[in-house]
């Protein structure tokens, strides 16, 4: 479905728009107080979108100075053009290490890639350990928020899907029960298994170090005690020294989490009991990088504080997208990802406000890019043609005045949707203007 069918639907759900409501006005409220505790937040902001300015612009250099050092440090690196590419080498690691199932860090690279359904057509389970993806997985649904993916869901609905899925009689709404149900299905997925796969939300150039942050501690589970570790990471995510991600720790938590410090910060660098695997993935994003107004969004860092005050996702949530990547950054970036022609609708689902923009830590002008994708999407539109053909005519006071004759004898409805799909033509009256001010 385009956005606005999408979205109708998801306008009918009362539920889902409290739930989003009530969510994103927490998020919001908790997120501005700490970032009023920081007097340089501003220049925060400017030397976090100086550094990917940076990094984008050698971004070939620094992808190789990470791979060598990836390497030094007994790290195997894979490049994947595409996500059948990256899915196949992620399927290949683990079958050859016999493992019947896998388990993961919550990814949206994989997820934007498919590889679980690439696993499971292997025979491969795969485990989604974060609390909010596990309720999705457990669902059959699919993620509707960057950071938050179950924030369609409440407590009610969460205690249901536990006893219904994992076979339990009876279980309290109370999110520490509810986490505890989790934490013991979890546990024995996590001692068993023989592979972990992880996303990356920086890599350092300098040293060849991985970073994932997180919540819950599930993270550092996958990470630590798989004997094999596999990271699927897209190339816009590497930050070149490690003083860098000074400035990057500091942005992630407060714009997500609204947290001083994210709980679980794991930092590794190569193997040394094991073996580790980092796969850089393209899938699009040197497309995006050629775009010299929107390589931009490629400075995301993935904190979902532009859905958070975007009055569009709260009323709509992150279904209607379409897309692993939902909100405002979703709008811009899945078009440039996937191709335009695949998500033509995305970048008319914005207001245009501006808040994306006014909270991004990195400072994506969201509104811009959204504004030149539509420009982009309209070149061959018939709405455009249409409006062509008016010019001419509003062009000639003679070629205008034999329309207004023809158009007396016009349908009220003319077929240029969507432009008149929702609107009728007012009657054509018998005599213009002009016509009546020759006669007098």
């Amino acid at each position: 479905m385009t956005f606005p069918q999408a979205a109708r639907l998801a306008l009918r759900d009362t539920q889902l728009r409290h739930n989003l409501g009530h969510a994103t006005r927490t998020i919001r409220a908790k997120r501005e107080r700490v970032v009023e505790e920081l007097p340089d937040w501003e220049a925060l902001r400017e030397a976090g979108r100086a550094i990917k300015d940076r990094t984008l612009s050698r971004l070939d250099e620094y992808l190789l100075e990470l791979e060598a050092q990836v390497q030094n440090a007994g790290g195997v690196v894979h490049w994947a053009s595409d996500a059948d590419q990256a899915n196949r080498i992620v399927v290949d690691l683990v079958r050859a290490r016999g493992a019947p199932e896998v388990v993961k860090v919550k990814s949206l690279t994989t997820d934007e890639i498919g590889l679980n359904d690439a696993l499971a057509r292997d025979g491969i389970r795969a485990w989604e350990t974060d609390l909010a993806e596990l309720i999705v997985q457990l669902a059959g649904d699919t993620p509707s928020h960057i950071l938050v993916p179950a924030i369609h869901r409440n407590r009610a609905e969460i205690r249901e899907l536990f006893m219904r899925e994992l076979g339990i009689d009876e279980l309290s709404d109370d999110p520490r029960a509810l986490t505890e149900v989790a934490r013991r299905h979890l546990r024995a997925r996590f001692m068993e298994a023989r592979v972990g796969i992880s996303g990356a939300n920086f890599a350092v150039a300098e040293t060849g170090s991985v970073a994932v942050v997180e919540s819950e501690g599930n993270g550092r589970m996958c990470i630590t005690l798989p004997q094999t570790l596999i990271t699927v990471m897209g190339i816009e995510k590497v930050i070149p020294t490690w003083r860098d991600l000074e400035v990057y720790l500091q942005l992630l938590p407060r714009s997500s989490t609204a947290e001083r410090m994210n709980p679980y910060t794991s930092i590794w660098t190569g193997a040394t009991d094991g073996d580790f695997h980092l796969i850089l993935l393209d899938n699009g994003r040197t497309h995006a990088l050629a775009d010299e107004l929107g390589r931009q969004t490629l400075r995301c860092i993935r904190c979902s504080a532009c859905m958070n005050y975007c009055p569009v996702y709260e009323r709509t949530g992150g279904h209607a997208y379409g897309s692993v990547y939902p909100g405002p950054i979703g709008a811009v970036l899945t078009p440039q990802l996937r191709g335009l022609e695949s998500a033509e609708s995305l970048p008319y689902a914005s207001t245009l406000c501006g808040a994306c923009y006014d909270v991004c830590p990195v400072k994506i002008d969201i509104p811009s890019v959204l504004l030149d994708l539509r420009r982009q999407a309209v070149k061959h539109n018939p709405e455009r043609l249409a409006m062509r053909a008016l010019a001419r005519i509003f062009s000639s006071r003679r070629s205008y005045e034999r329309a207004q004759r023809l158009a007396r004898h016009a349908p009220e409805r003319l077929p240029f949707p969507p432009w008149t799909s929702t609107r009728d033509l007012p009657r054509v009256p018998k005599q213009t203007f002009r016509e009546w001010w020759r006669t007098r």
